[in-house]
C-alpha cells in the first residue's frame, strides 16, 4: 500500500509537469521547436546512439538562437528565464563545435546532456512563471 502510495502521488507529478510543459509549448512555439529536435537527438544518445545529434547538432544551434530570438511570451520573459535561454544557446554552439571538431563521444554525450539540464531548467522556470 505505501509503494501504491508513492507510485500515484509520482504519477500526479509526472501527469502535472507534462500539462505544464504542453501549455509553455503552445504558447512559445519557439520551445517547443527546440524540444523536436532535444527529444530526437537526446534520448538516442542516452543509448549510446551519437549520430542523430552528430547529424543534426547545427539545427540543435540554430533552434536555440531561434529561441532566443522569438516573441517570447510576457509572462516568461524573465531575468532568469532569458539568462537560461542564453546559456542554452551558448551552449548549444559549443556542442556544434564539438561536433564539427571530432570531440570524443564521451565529451558529446557530456555537453548533449547538460544542454538537456538546461532546457528542463527553462521549462521548469516557465511553470514557475505561470504561478
Amino acid at each position: 500500500m505505501k509503494h501504491l502510495k508513492a507510485f500515484i502521488v509520482l504519477a500526479l507529478i509526472v501527469v502535472a509537469n507534462s500539462v505544464s510543459a504542453q501549455s509553455t509549448f503552445e504558447k512559445w512555439p519557439a520551445i517547443k521547436e527546440f524540444h523536436e529536435v532535444m527529444s530526437q537527438t537526446f534520448h538516442p544518445a542516452e543509448e549510446g546512439n551519437l549520430a542523430p545529434i552528430k547529424a543534426r547538432s547545427e539545427e540543435m544551434m540554430n533552434k536555440a538562437a531561434m529561441l532566443l530570438k522569438s516573441d517570447i511570451p510576457a509572462e516568461f520573459r524573465t531575468n532568469a528565464i532569458l539568462a537560461s535561454a542564453e546559456r542554452l544557446q551558448l551552449k548549444s554552439k559549443a556542442l556544434h563545435k564539438l561536433v564539427t571538431s571530432n570531440a570524443s563521444d564521451a565529451a558529446i554525450l557530456k555537453s548533449i546532456t547538460d544542454l538537456h539540464d538546461t532546457f528542463h531548467e527553462i521549462v521548469g522556470l516557465c511553470s514557475d512563471a505561470k504561478k
